[in-house]
């Protein structure tokens, strides 16, 4: 058991190592290559230049992100939310958990790509959306929508019965359970799950290619609009060749400085509030 128990520490010790050295390597690599274009123009123009992006800035496409990724947001973590509680606290039958776990997983298994397809076919252009924001955002919400419910579920099914037996012993109904000790009970994990989901919805550049990241825009004033974003810009300045790398790996690291600032943001603030109910 010695020999085992130290084997597994140092594979763990050792594992550890390589995933923290391979984040600092891509981030610092990434960096590396794109702090030259890396300035406050950069950060609050527009693209410009006979190659789109080879000059100007990408703010257009880091509010177009923002826009999408909320849009995503609140209508995959709302449901998905919703389902968990009612699967954990609501549902009666093992067949029907059953099922909803299967629909879960099965919408877990689509691509992207296909869910990107199905908006533009419903919403672009059978219900006549368009190309806007609210198009891409009910895509992103789908498929963020298992991510989100899987860790909620975890979550509620994690917190000690305990308290929610005194809760009912005080005479109090379900629902008011949930509201007072349940809800606050997971803030932390289920702010960590909806903003790994908006992480994930952000970077996906498949369901906004369909409908509704364009190749240049304003900053969006409304959902109805279409937008640039960062995934899509990305992908637009790579396939431009080596005269718009620099550009690339830049709008790369502001990317990825995003997604990292808000997570940690949210994480902060979500133990502050678990703390404070906690007292």
């Amino acid at each position: 058991m010695g020999k085992r128990s130290l084997v597994i520490k140092i594979w763990a010790y050792v594992s550890m190592a390589v995933v923290v050295g391979v984040i600092v390597f891509l981030f610092g690599y990434i960096f590396i290559k794109g702090v030259g274009d890396i300035s406050m123009d950069f950060l609050t123009q527009s693209p410009k230049g006979v190659v789109l992006g080879q000059e100007g800035g990408i703010y257009p496409a880091i509010t177009g992100s923002i826009f999408f990724t909320l849009t995503a947001v609140v209508i995959g973590a709302i449901p998905a939310i919703a389902t968990a509680l009612w699967v954990v606290f609501y549902c009666k039958s093992q067949k029907v958990e059953k099922l909803v776990h299967a629909v879960i997983s099965a919408i877990a298994g689509i691509p992207s790509i296909v869910l990107g397809l199905f908006a533009y076919s419903l919403f672009v252009r059978d219900l006549n959306f368009g190309r806007c924001i609210l198009s891409s955002g009910i895509a992103l919400g789908i498929m963020i929508l298992p991510f989100i419910e899987i860790r909620a579920e975890k979550a509620f099914l994690e917190l000690p019965k305990e308290m929610i037996l005194a809760v009912y012993a005080l005479g109090c109904s379900k629902a008011h359970a949930i509201v007072t000790v349940v809800l606050p009970g997971c803030i932390t994990e289920l702010f960590s799950g909806v903003i790994l989901g908006g992480c994930y919805a952000m970077g996906a550049t498949a369901p906004m290619i369909f409908t509704g990241a364009v190749a240049f825009a304003a900053s969006p004033k409304s959902i109805m609009e279409p937008a640039m974003a960062l995934p899509m810009h990305l992908y637009l300045l790579v396939a431009q060749g080596t005269p718009s790398l620099g550009k690339a790996y830049g709008t790369a690291f502001v990317m990825m400085m995003v997604i990292l600032i808000s997570n940690v943001l949210v994480t902060i603030y979500a133990r502050r509030r678990q703390k404070a109910w906690n007292r």
